[in-house]
């Protein structure tokens, strides 16, 4: 109990840090969800939390299905589908630049990895690219990252994928003159400005935090028992007994966001499930190994190569359906960043439009749960070709 609460309290005074105006630049680059891993690393290094503990493999087990079962309840589907078929085919295009990307990425550095397994740290960050933090953390699960492997790969995801944000936010002011070259209908996206707004949210109430915990807890102990009743496929094993635990929680989620449930997230369902998903990364960044950071340089070179072709993918078929930048940007942070950037990167191209880009990152973390197993799939191919 004590180890829990040490590593809430170290993911409470990070987030309180962030608030700290003097502070604004280090969080700008470097993001809560580095800190919240490093930092229990380092405490495990000297030696303030130990290496493993039964308090790991819980919030292991049971905090990633809890997180999950909230953030899909709070899916609105209906939204996503009116974006129309310019905004949706983009996102796909970006998901196929990351699903071929991957494998690619990894045949051509596989052999200077000294790590093993170094094919299922790939296979985590296609789930970080391909939706964000939580599918890559559902991809550690998927197929056993073990959590050394993770550290460097976090390095590139925040590295490699902030840098890529940062190249799509300059290229906002280019937005016409990409639009006038592609010859680009902007019709749809005035539109989208005037009818679409910012979910109304209201302060949760105790019978809402009751029924968020209450049926998460509840939700993520039934698919860890049924999980273990599906025979693991893949070789390597990609679908264990841990990954159809998540792809029911997912699945069921969905399902029950088209019910009154799904009106929790007005009261705040999915903050609540992201405050579970960074408690979970606390205690995997606890169990990591410091030296495995050493390794950076080549992931992150590997890294840029996997973002190149995903860009190259997304600019071809941009010019193909001629797609205005506005959805290839957001399109490209929907994948690499999920709903936390992908706003970001709307709202600079068009302030009010940040909506949008909420929408497109959830739907981003929707695809990312089943198109990332298949990346990952690919990338365990090409680890038994090595």
């Amino acid at each position: 109990m004590s180890l829990a609460a040490f590593l809430a309290a170290v993911l409470g005074l990070v987030f309180w840090l962030e608030t700290v105006d003097a502070l604004e630049p280090v969080f700008k680059y470097l993001p809560p969800v580095i800190w919240a891993y490093f930092i229990p690393m380092l405490c495990t290094t000297f030696g303030i939390t130990p290496e493993s503990s039964a308090v790991y493999d819980w919030m292991s087990n049971y905090l990633l299905p809890f997180s999950l079962f909230l953030l899909m309840i709070s899916v609105d589907l209906k939204a996503i589908l009116r974006l129309g078929p310019t905004a949706l085919m983009m996102m796909l295009a970006g998901t196929l630049g990351i699903v071929i990307g991957g494998p690619i990425a990894f045949g051509l550095f596989a052999g200077f990895f000294e790590d093993p397994v170094a094919w299922k740290g790939f296979a985590a960050l296609s789930g970080s690219w391909i939706g964000g933090t939580a599918n890559m953390l559902a991809m550690k699960q998927s197929v056993g990252t073990p959590d050394s492997t993770l550290g460097p790969l976090l390095v590139v995801d925040v590295v490699a994928g902030y840098g890529w944000m940062g190249v799509l936010i300059f290229l906002s002011a280019y937005q016409d003159r990409f639009d006038d070259w592609v010859g680009a209908d902007t019709t749809l996206i005035e539109e989208m400005n005037e009818n679409l707004g910012d979910t109304n949210k209201r302060p949760i109430q105790l019978k809402d935090l009751v029924v968020m915990i209450g049926l998460s807890l509840g939700a993520a102990v039934a698919s860890r028992a049924l999980g273990g009743v599906f025979p693991e496929l893949g070789n390597p094993t990609i679908i264990s007994a841990g990954t159809w635990a998540i792809l029911l929680v997912v699945t069921v989620g969905l399902i029950l966001s088209f019910t009154p449930l799904q009106n929790l997230e007005k009261a705040g369902a999915s903050r609540v499930g992201y405050a579970a998903l960074y408690l979970l990364l606390t205690s995997i960044g606890a169990k990591a190994d410091l030296a495995a950071v050493l390794d950076v340089p080549l992931y992150l070179v590997a890294g840029v190569v996997w973002i190149s072709i995903h860009v190259v993918i997304l600019f071809t078929i941009a010019r193909m359906i001629k797609a205005p930048l506005f959805f290839v940007a957001t399109g490209s942070m929907a994948n690499v960043g999920g709903a936390a950037s992908a706003p970001i990167v709307a709202g600079v191209y068009l302030p009010a439009m940040a909506p949008v880009g909420l929408l497109m990152g959830v739907a981003g973390y929707i695809l990312g749960i089943y198109a990332a197993l298949g990346c990952g799939w690919l990338i365990g191919q090409v680890s038994l070709l090595m």
